[in-house]
């Protein structure tokens, strides 16, 4: 299946709505912009004296996501740049501050659909995971190369993995037989390993997440987005990110709260909001989703 075959429905489009109202002539930054599903939603909000600047650092998204906007009136503004760049980025396109920075961190449909991303193992397809190919390490070459203590630390410590020395250890035993090139081969290893387990999810999906995350320096990145976001609102200026797993979630609660304490945001969201029932029928990517939301409120 294609990327493009497959229909990308925005996560939470309808809470965001209720909660962040732009100006009509308001700079909004997607920083994840994927297909544009988010953006599609605000940029009709706009004039054509409004800017939507959209970020996205995979190559198939970013043409998607083009067509897709071409309608608005606004200003729109496409590049090619990861969001812990989201400073550099404003810079080249001469905008100074922004009402809003949005930042959805979930693997879009079509990204696990896509067999040349490697990311998913409800298809086999190539062990890569680098959702920017300008990265040169993938997660085979971190399967394969990699220390078994290497290993069980990073799926541990990036996929909340308990099992994770046990996993480690039948990784490196089968490499030794055949070097591990597809995510077939890999989540058979740890289903292997892990046996007959009873669990809510596939028993590689923590694993699975551990290679994203180090494959792509998801963590460092975000880090690197809220750290920039201050200095990039407007008062009154919000910015609103979805996570999807603890440790992206953690990492922004603790910056609004940081934040919060040194008077520069007022936290919207006291509690993460998530998806209702209804749209997780509707979009079963939606289920672990979790949006939390500030605004500039400091000079």
């Amino acid at each position: 299946m294609n990327e493009t075959d497959v229909e990308h429905i925005p996560v939470l489009a309808d809470v965001l709505a209720e909660q962040i109202i732009l100006p009509p002539d308001g700079v909004m930054v997607d920083a994840t912009i994927g297909q544009g599903g988010h953006s599609c939603l605000f940029g009709q909000s706009l004039s054509e004296n409004g800017i939507l600047t959209g970020l996205d650092v995979d190559e198939k998204a970013i043409t998607k996501a083009k067509e897709r906007l071409q309608g608005l009136v606004c200003k729109v503004i496409v590049k090619r740049f990861n969001f812990s760049q989201i400073s550099e980025a404003l810079n080249q396109t001469g905008i100074q501050k922004a009402d809003l920075i949005l930042a959805d961190l979930g693997v879009s449909s079509g990204q696990l659909a896509d067999k040349e991303a490697g990311l998913s193992f409800a298809e086999d397809m190539a062990l890569d995971m680098r959702i920017d190919k300008r990265l040169k390490v993938s997660a085979a070459d971190i399967v394969n190369r990699k220390s078994e203590k290497e290993l069980a630390d990073l799926i541990y410590e990036y996929g909340e993995e308990r099992a994770s020395r046990r996993i480690a250890r039948f990784i490196v035993h089968h490499r030794k037989i055949q070097p591990i090139k597809t995510t077939g081969r890999l989540a058979d290893i740890v289903c292997e390993a892990l046996g007959k387990r009873k669990q809510k999810i596939h028993p590689a999906t923590r694993t699975f997440q551990a290679l994203r995350i180090a494959v792509n320096n998801e963590l460092e990145n975000l880090k690197g987005l809220l750290e920039s976001a201050p200095g990039l609102l407007k008062k009154g200026g919000k910015i609103a990110v979805i996570s999807y797993h603890s440790l992206e979630d953690r990492l922004v609660k603790q910056d609004f709260v940081r934040n919060k304490e040194a008077g520069i945001y007022g936290i919207i969201t006291k509690k993460p909001i998530v998806p209702t029932r209804e749209e997780i029928l509707r979009n079963r990517r939606s289920r672990s989703a979790k949006l939390r939301i500030a605004e500039r409120i400091g000079c």
